[in-house]
């Protein structure tokens, strides 16, 4: 099929749905300038004093606060940036009634800001943050200028407990009603719409085996292990597909 299509084939699909479902991995924020892990420009090709695995996780959150808030505040926080064309097409089809959920790998917060409600953050969210001992929560902004506290480490100023953010860090199980929400969407999906991952991520990955619908379309640039098992297959960019598409 050529790329036209290929984009009128998702587009009868979409008109024909009514109980859609995205699960999206980092491809979907690339597009609004924010960088993944794993791409060959991403934080695991990069060289740092420790592994980027290791400064994302629980582990270094204990024990080495000082240096994970170093790290996070350097390359998980991210301002400035604003939804792309995927993140407000799929907010327009929740609109039109034809989109049950998003459920995303990502932690930018990109789906409620082009206005999705009903979206499940599998890994968290930067934008929340609580304190570990009260519960107080945070915004992105406290963190952030916690760099100058005297140890850089956000405390309470309620207190004086860590502050976390709602993060889920390796060594981390998900959220169980996260988890709970995310396969009950899918499950009941007629039309599940994967993009911009590679599904090597687990166990975030192996939820799509909880689909049981009429059409599994894969949108990624390239192939992945999912590929054969697609009714849709559209080895492009996320934006570029979902400029085309109506709501």
């Amino acid at each position: 099929m050529t790329f036209d299509e290929q984009i009128q084939a998702l587009q009868n699909i979409i008109d024909k749905s009514s109980r859609i479902v995205f699960f999206g991995g980092a491809g979907v924020s690339t597009e609004s300038g924010i960088p993944d892990f794993r791409s060959q420009d991403g934080l695991y090709s990069q060289k740092w004093k420790m592994p980027p695995e290791y400064m994302v996780s629980r582990t270094c959150f204990d024990k080495q606060t000082k240096e994970f808030f170093e790290f996070y505040r350097e390359k998980l926080i991210i301002k400035g940036v604003e939804p792309n064309v995927t993140h407000i097409r799929l907010a327009q089809l929740e609109k039109a009634g034809k989109l049950l959920a998003v459920v995303t790998q990502n932690i930018d917060g990109l789906h409620q800001a082009a206005g999705s409600k009903n979206v499940y953050e599998l890994h968290g969210s930067t934008l929340r943050n609580f304190c570990m001992n009260c519960g107080m929560p945070y915004g992105i902004d406290f963190i952030e200028k916690s760099a100058s506290a005297p140890d850089g480490i956000p405390r309470c100023e309620k207190c004086g407990g860590i502050i976390k953010p709602d993060v889920v860090l390796y060594e981390e199980g998900l959220d169980e009603n996260v988890i709970d929400g995310a396969l009950e969407a899918i499950s009941s999906a007629d039309t599940l719409i994967i993009g911009g991952t590679s599904l090597v991520v687990y166990p975030a990955a192996g939820f799509i085996r909880n689909f049981r619908g009429q059409n599994l379309v894969m949108i990624n640039k390239s192939a992945t292990n999912a590929d054969s098992n697609c009714d849709l297959v559209i080895h492009d960019s996320l934006g570029k597909v979902f400029e085309k598409i109506r709501a």
